[in-house]
């Protein structure tokens, strides 16, 4: 069995997640994968249950009921990996913004390096974003300073989602204390890490924005994560343990 396992969150994604997928299966390393679907009106788990098919050992659907938030499909995702063997949990989008190549780059900094949480990080080696407009990279690498600046914790992609947990971590974080749905989420997950001691590398990718289908972000998700950093850091005061399983 595959001791890696590849999380795709869905929802309207048929244009780019069979890509996804023959890209992942193409690669050197053997991952498995698994899509959490959101009950996608566009047909999307439909054409994973036909990829099913051809991938009947490696690639596995979860349906939920609806559209339920990023965050609460990689906490259902986590789980699903915990009860079964998987040593490496990846995080990973289904509109081809990560390089699926660069998923054996995180696994090698795991189970090689020794790391216990690997980051597709792009802005470790200068501002490696293609096709945002200016505003929204000045967005992005300012709400990293702003999360750094709050929590001090060393990262500097904070918002990341392209990511390799060592199973360790994920047993470690109770993950019912995990609480935001949006770009929140993935700084909450990594301070959760880094709080409980855990060695966090960052490995510089080029993240490229989507060509096909549409963006999940909202106003209300950044909302969540600029207030959502201050609730952390007041949380991580008064209740310094919050996040051990």
């Amino acid at each position: 069995m595959a001791d890696s396992l590849v999380i795709i969150p869905t929802y309207n994604e048929r244009s780019n997640i069979e890509k996804v997928l023959r890209h992942i299966y193409s690669l050197s390393h053997e991952f498995h994968v698994l899509v959490v679907d959101d009950n996608s009106p566009d047909g999307t788990a439909e054409l994973v249950e036909k990829l099913m098919k051809e991938f009947p050992d490696s690639l596995f659907l979860e349906q939920r009921s609806g559209k339920l938030g990023l965050g609460t499909a990689y906490i259902h995702g986590f789980r699903w990996a915990l009860e079964r063997d998987y040593e490496y949990i990846f995080e990973m989008d289904a509109d081809l913004s990560h390089n699926p190549s660069d998923l054996v780059r995180l696994y090698n900094a795991c189970a090689k390096d020794g790391y216990d949480l690997a980051i597709g990080s792009r802005y470790i080696d200068g501002v490696n974003v293609v096709n945002w407009p200016l505003s929204r990279v000045l967005l992005s690498y300012l709400a990293s300073i702003y999360v750094r600046f709050i929590t001090r914790i060393p990262v500097r992609d904070t918002t990341a989602g392209f990511k390799c947990y060592s199973r360790k971590v994920l047993e470690s974080i109770d993950l019912g204390e995990i609480k935001f749905i949006g770009y929140a989420f993935q700084i909450e997950m990594k301070y959760a890490a880094w709080k409980q001691g855990f060695k966090l590398k960052e490995v510089s990718i080029v993240f490229t924005d989507r060509t096909e289908g549409q963006s999940k972000m909202s106003s209300g998700i950044f909302r969540e994560a600029v207030w959502g950093v201050i609730k952390l850091k007041w949380k991580s005061i008064i209740r310094p343990r919050k996040y051990q399983a």
